[in-house]
């Protein structure tokens, strides 16, 4: 019997795509962007957190933000339906 040959370029499983993709230099110039957006807005702010009143650097509240967001959007795009 002879190994089962596949076809030119067809992946297997085990092996990755490229490191460098459009979509991942995207994501990463948004992030830059995102981070240089944040730390340009230090001042002080007062955030209601349902009753308490806050006052924190709009920095902090931004990280906090995107924190949030990300980890709910990783979380989101793994589920498989």
């Amino acid at each position: 019997m002879s190994p089962k040959t596949s076809e030119p370029g067809a992946r297997h499983s085990g092996e990755r795509g490229p490191a460098v993709t459009p979509g991942r230099v995207t994501v990463l110039l948004l992030a830059v962007f995102a981070l240089i957006f944040i730390f340009q807005n230090t001042r002080d702010i007062r955030i209601r957190l349902l009753i308490p009143e806050v006052t924190m650097p709009l920095s902090t509240a931004l990280l906090v933000a995107a924190a949030v967001g990300s980890f709910f959007g990783a979380y989101f795009m793994r589920r498989k339906p």
